[in-house]
């Protein structure tokens, strides 16, 4: 796994610092320690959100990080340049990190917002590259603050907190970036069992024979074409009682296909290149899990992660096939490089077995809905309007973008089939990604909240954008862990809603 920077909170800024971040906004240009307002504007830097300006003397360098109108500063602005001062300083082993006062906000925010940012900002993957020479990544990075005793111990318990959360986000990334002919469904499975079991969950891991007892029809006709054996990974936290105020629990279902090729429905060599990353659900999913215990979550909650990769052979699904998932439904194949929404189909099934208080799926699943929201929002559909809501303030909180679309129940004919119970395509080229949430909604239990997450846009970036990327995001991590940790008639994080765009 990418090694994480170390981030610690101390009064001043250690002599080791070979460069130090302060930060302007940018209708205080003139108010930046030790800098002219003439020469930020000749370096050409507004104190926008995210941008930068270094000026380095051969000592120390000093590193100022925009946060944009002051009257704006937020979570999202600060953790957007943390991100940006990581980037900044990837020559420097040791950061200092001046405190950014920001008026309104409590400093734990912003120490956790900023750290979050730093240690998201500086990741990157180098599992595949041979090189002798030794780092010279950022290694370490000190947050100054000169606070009273009891605010130094809140700052730190956030900064804390904000390492448990990018630790978890880093480690979806590295399984998103790793091929999918090195991360196959059997390594994928042993690498999330491997955490889990370190992290105190109960892991259980069901093998291709487990499977076919287990009658998950979906998940065995997209494995088909496959020389990988398929896997379900099903990971429970459970918390102390006395943490428990409610008794509810949270289910949380991710897509887990390794590699897609479209299965006979082969995609054209374009359409194939990042298809490691349509495991992007299970990896947030599983992520998610393990960092639970460490973050005290008070909600008992349950992960099923279907994985295998979409192939062809001689024996893979073909269009025209009908198979039944668990429980009993049948479903016409008319498109194979429809197959996420298949083997998430055995897992909400499984998951509404537990009768959870709700549950909530991710998937990198339409190239539609990248067409609708582009590569930044996710979109959103849900069976129940208050549960929608819920997750879209737990995103806003996260920092990760979502938009609410629709599951209109007029649409739902076009899934009929002549021969099965349900085809998983609809008809027609357009609204895609609604008639993919309507196939899923048919294998939720009813009376069960379950809301879905099109994550096929955010979950892997060109180029970096704040904290994301480039590459693997990690996306829906946050926003799943702000959920559970935040569940509860007592929710210690709720400020309100926040908007999901």
């Amino acid at each position: 796994m990418a090694e994480l920077i170390t981030v610690k909170v101390a009064k001043s800024v250690p002599s080791s610092a070979t460069a130090v971040v302060v930060t302007a906004t940018s209708d205080g240009l003139g108010r930046v320690p030790g800098l002219r307002r003439a020469a930020l504007e000749r370096a050409g830097f507004s104190g926008a959100n995210g941008t930068v300006a270094t000026f380095d003397d051969g000592e120390r360098a000093t590193v100022v990080v925009g946060l944009g109108p002051s009257a704006g500063v937020d979570h999202d602005a600060l953790r957007r340049a943390g991100a940006a001062a990581a980037r900044a300083v990837s020559g420097h082993r040791r950061l200092g990190v001046e405190w950014p006062s920001v008026a309104g906000t409590p400093d734990e925010v912003v120490a956790g917002a900023l750290a979050e940012g730093l240690l998201l900002g500086s990741y990157s993957f180098e599992e595949f590259k041979s090189s002798d020479e030794p780092s010279r990544r950022l290694a370490a990075a000190t947050i100054a603050y000169d606070g009273s005793a009891a605010e130094l111990r809140a700052v730190r318990a956030a900064v804390d907190r904000a390492a448990v959360v990018a630790d978890a986000v880093c480690f979806a990334r590295d399984l998103v970036n790793t091929p999918g002919g090195t991360l196959t469904p059997e390594v994928f499975a042993d690498r999330a069992a491997e955490r889990a079991s370190a992290a105190g969950l109960e892991v259980e891991v069901l093998d291709a024979e487990g499977i076919r007892e287990a009658e998950l029809g979906g998940l065995l006709a997209v494995n088909q074409g496959s020389v990988h054996p398929p896997r379900m990974v099903v990971l429970r936290y459970t918390p102390e009682e006395s943490l428990d105020p409610t008794g509810d629990s949270l289910a949380l279902v991710g897509k887990g296909i390794t590699f897609d090729s479209g299965g006979l429905s082969i995609k054209p060599a374009d359409g194939m290149i990042g298809m490691k990353m349509d495991m992007g659900g299970a990896a947030a999913v599983i992520a998610a899990m393990c960092a639970l215990p460490a973050l005290g979550a008070r909600t008992a909650a349950v992960s099923y992660t279907p994985m295998t990769d979409n192939m062809l052979d001689g024996d893979a699904q073909r269009p025209g096939d009908v198979f039944t998932a668990r429980g009993g439904t049948t479903v016409e194949v008319l498109n194979t490089d429809a197959e996420g929404r298949l083997i998430l189909a055995d897992a909400l099934v499984m998951a509404s077995e537990e009768t959870p208080t709700a549950i909530v799926d991710l998937a990198t699943l339409t190239g539609a809905c990248m067409v609708a929201l582009g590569d930044r929002i996710a979109g959103l559909m849900a069976n129940d309007d208050g549960f929608r809501d819920r997750v879209a303030d737990a995103a806003g909180r996260a920092g990760e973008r979502v938009w609410p679309l629709p599951l209109p129940a007029d649409y739902r004919r076009r899934l009929d089939s002549r021969v099965a119970d349900i085809a998983n395509i609809g008809g027609g080229r357009y609204g895609g990604t609604l008639t993919a949430g309507l196939f899923l909604q048919e294998f939720v239990a009813d009376g069960i909240p379950w809301a879905h997450l099109d994550i096929a846009g955010p979950a892997h970036l060109d180029e970096a954008d704040g904290e994301q990327g480039p590459g693997a995001t990690g996306f829906g991590v946050r926003t799943l862990l702000s959920l559970v940790t935040g569940w509860g008639p007592d929710d210690p994080d709720d400020q309100g809603p926040d908007d999901p765009a």
